[in-house]
């Protein structure tokens, strides 16, 4: 069985946890390691035991504490050569034995778990989001996109959950006190993802394998968890979707979301 919980989500902090009766993995740690450790004492999960730490790309809301945390507690992280060099500051303070590689689209195991990562179109170094899978059960990380590809839409048909981007209200943005740079990378095709298209995505993914969605990496300014939640639903309504075949969460920026159960 996996166990899903997000730790902290949203443009101040993002850390996401994963665990199984014998491999636990943290996905970011943007927040303090203070913040972090007493979001997993909180669910019962002791720093000590995570296996690993992966990370989607080297933004600082999802790297803040992450040479303290490996570095104190001997965890090793998983990102890309891209994301790597991109984080020198992170690099300088990690030991060698603890940094860790993948290539996207190439499997590799933590575990009990096998870990797919796949490219995401953001304005980083090679961003990932990634398909966890455990038995004949996928979950999927999909945060921080502009937009969905094909390619992204069908590694994550196969999941029975996943935690998804929805970042912003398009009519807030347009309205909002950002400046016209601000806005337009946002809603580019490298920045985030809507909560229309989140609601167009989780629509066709509920008519396949999605059973259960958290959406996530909701931004302060321009979302609010009921508007995400409303757009979601009304989304799938259109499609024709059964809204009784399919569990909608909104993780919350301040504290660890309900524990997500994949049996």
């Amino acid at each position: 069985m996996f166990k899903f919980c997000s730790l902290y989500s949203g443009s101040s902090g993002n850390s996401l946890f994963v665990q199984n009766d014998r491999t636990k993995i943290l996905i970011d740690c943007g927040e303090s390691a203070k913040k972090i450790i007493a979001a997993l004492s909180s669910i019962d999960v002791s720093v000590q035991n995570i296996d690993a730490i992966i990370i989607t790309h080297e933004h600082s809301d999802h790297i803040k504490s992450l040479s303290t945390l490996s570095m104190k507690y001997n965890i090793p992280v998983y990102a890309t050569e891209e994301t790597w060099k991109a984080m020198p500051n992170q690099y300088e303070k990690i030991s060698n034995d603890l940094r860790k590689r993948f290539v996207p689209s190439e499997v590799f195991s933590i575990g009990d778990f096998k870990i797919e990562p796949f490219s995401i179109p953001h304005d980083a170094a090679n961003p990932c989001g990634f398909n966890i899978k455990y038995g004949s059960k996928q979950i999927s990380i999909a945060t921080d996109l502009g937009h969905v590809t094909p390619d992204i839409m069908q590694k994550l048909e196969p999941s029975s959950f996943i935690l998804l981007e929805s970042n912003y209200d398009p009519e807030i943005l347009r309205f909002s006190k950002y400046p016209f740079y601000l806005k337009q990378r946002i809603s580019g095709d490298e920045g985030h993802l809507s909560n229309t298209d989140a609601g167009k995505l989780v629509s066709h993914l509920s008519k396949i394998n999605l059973t259960s969605v958290m959406l996530g990496h909701l931004s302060k300014e321009n979302n609010f968890p009921e508007l995400a939640y409303k757009t979601v639903a009304e989304e799938l309504i259109n499609s024709n979707c059964d809204l009784s075949k399919i569990e909608i969460n909104v993780a919350t920026r301040v504290k660890p979301s309900k524990i997500i159960e994949i049996a």
